[in-house]
This record gives structure tokens, C-alpha cells and sequence, in this order.
């Protein structure tokens, strides 16, 4: 007989939100912090790709020509920014969850998750989105700022309020499809995991076994999210560089085919273990509080109202 765990809350309680709020806030800022020189990289590649062509040859331009102290430049702006978009992005995507799965009961199981993600992550790039515009122009603009202390009173004296969001829409280009892709690849692969590979009900496995399925779903769900959003990402970058007025022009300058692969290995690299690591602490910190962890808790919610 298996002993009873003692939980902080409930599930789909108030307090579980708020849990999963702090959980995706924790694992994206530390996490995106860990690799901000790979951000830096990927970033200038974007924006000059003749320059840094490769990921070897680009760390060393990078630190020749600016310094080792370069490949940390915009920590802030990942740690601070990055946090508040994951705590937006998972509280609300597992609210999102439990309330579409009551509405839309006969809707097919990836709308529904699809719907929650995009729901969680339009929400979630509003947060998102000054502390990226201070950190793209910080990382590929040495002169512009050291950091978001004077990034943000700067830019707002040079653009005023429209130049924190003069990214929105590209940055919900490139996020709310990756969200999508990326909650929905996750627990197609937990279950996947659970039914196929393992042959067990996750509430049969240990705590460990849980989170080892995580990582594998996670990693998965990072790789085939950083493909479909590639293209979102390099016009981003793009359009807070002011090399094009808008998404059209930076479509036409930078080419169709550069769209899909410009950037696409060192994004893969910084992308997927990411993911990993982000669903690992959020799910951990899950554990901690007597949780169960991540994957399927639209069906069991579901399954929950119906028995009752």
C-alpha cells in the first residue's frame, strides 16, 4: 500500500497555480541565464552572419575583438525577462489546461493543448517582450547599454513605449507556435513514454522514473519546437537591429531558405537542453511540494469531474 504524500495544495487549486507560476519562473530564468554566451552568439549571427559564421568561429571574434566579459552581456535581461515570461507561461498554460479540458470536453486532446499554450504564451510574450528589446540591442550593440538598469530608461528616451513592443507581433510569431509545438510534443511524449516504452501507469513509477521521463519528453519537445520557430526568431532579431522596418522588408533581405537555417545549429544547441533542464527544475520543484509531475493532467482533471 503506497503511503500518502503530503501535498502544499491541491491540484488545479489557487495555491497549485501559484506553485506552478513560481516553478516556471525559477526553471526559464535560471536555466535561459546558464546560457546566455550561447545567446549571444546566436543573436549576432542573426544579425551578422558573414561575421559569425559558425558557432567556434564566432565565440572567437567575440572574444577578441570584446572580450570574455561580452559573452555575458544581457544576463539580466535572460534572468529577469525570461523568468517572468516562464511564470506567465507555465501557471497560465496549466490553468489554460484545466479550464478548456472542462469546456471543450469532446474537443480533440492536441486542440485543446494547443489552444492552451497559445492561450498561456500570448499573455506570457506581453511580459516578455521590453526585457527582450533592451537585451537584443545590449548584446549586439555594445555601446547601447550595459544591462537593463540603463537599457530601459534609454530606450524608452530613444523610442519611447513603442520601442519595448515594437517586437510583439514577430516575438508571438516565433513563441506561440514553438509554445504550441512545444507543451504538445511534451505530453504526446509522456505518454508515449508511459504506454510504449515503459509499459506502466506513471502513478506505478518512482519519483526518479518520473522525472527521467521529463528530460527525454522535454528534449524532444525543445528539438521539434526550435524548428518550426526558427524563422520567427532570426526576424526578430532583425527588426530590433534595425536591419528592416518590418516583418515583410526583413523577409525579403534575409531570404526564405536563410529564414529556415540561419542560426538553426547554435538555436538547436541552446534550445533543446533548455527545455530539458527547464521541465526538469519545474517538474522537481512539482515533486517537492507533493506534486505529481508534468504530462496528462487535462484527462485526469476530465476524468475527475466525470467521477463526481
Amino acid at each position: 500500500m503506497k503511503s500518502v504524500e503530503r501535498r502544499f495544495c491541491e491540484e488545479f487549486s489557487p495555491g497549485y497555480y501559484g506553485i506552478c507560476t513560481v516553478g516556471g519562473m525559477l526553471s526559464a530564468g535560471t536555466t535561459h541565464l546558464a546560457v546566455t554566451p550561447l545567446d549571444v552568439l546566436k543573436v549576432n549571427m542573426q544579425v551578422n552572419p558573414i561575421k559569425y559564421s559558425s558557432i567556434s568561429s564566432g565565440f572567437s571574434a567575440l572574444w577578441r575583438e570584446q572580450g570574455p566579459s561580452s559573452l555575458w552581456r544581457g544576463w539580466s535581461g535572460k534572468f529577469f525577462g525570461y523568468g517572468v515570461q516562464g511564470g506567465c507561461k507555465f501557471g497560465l498554460y496549466e490553468y489554460f489546461k484545466g479550464l478548456y479540458s472542462n469546456v471543450l470536453v469532446d474537443q480533440n486532446r492536441t486542440f485543446v493543448l494547443f489552444l492552451s499554450s497559445a492561450s498561456a504564451q500570448v499573455f506570457a510574450d506581453v511580459a516578455l517582450c521590453p526585457f527582450e528589446a533592451v537585451k537584443v540591442r545590449v548584446q549586439t550593440q555594445p555601446t547601447f547599454a550595459k544591462g537593463l538598469a540603463d537599457g530601459f530608461p534609454k530606450l524608452y528616451k530613444t523610442e519611447g513605449l513603442t520601442g519595448f513592443y515594437k517586437g510583439l507581433c514577430p516575438l508571438w510569431g516565433r513563441n506561440l507556435p514553438f509554445s504550441m509545438i512545444m507543451f504538445s510534443t511534451f505530453e504526446h511524449s509522456v505518454d508515449f513514454i508511459y504506454r510504449s516504452i515503459i509499459k506502466q501507469r506513471k502513478e506505478d513509477c518512482s519519483r526518479a522514473q518520473q522525472l527521467g521521463v521529463t528530460c527525454l519528453a522535454g528534449y524532444a519537445a525543445g528539438a521539434v519546437g526550435t524548428l518550426v520557430s526558427n524563422p520567427a526568431d532570426v526576424i526578430v532579431s532583425s527588426l530590433y537591429n534595425k536591419k528592416a522596418e518590418n516583418v515583410l522588408q526583413a523577409v525579403k533581405k534575409i531570404g526564405l531558405l536563410n529564414l529556415f537555417t540561419r542560426s538553426l545549429p547554435v538555436r538547436i544547441t541552446l534550445v533543446g537542453p533548455v527545455v530539458t533542464l527547464q521541465w526538469f527544475f519545474y517538474d522537481t520543484i512539482k515533486v517537492l511540494c507533493g506534486l505529481p509531475t508534468s504530462g496528462g493532467l487535462h484527462r485526469q482533471l476530465r476524468e475527475a469531474n466525470l467521477s463526481s
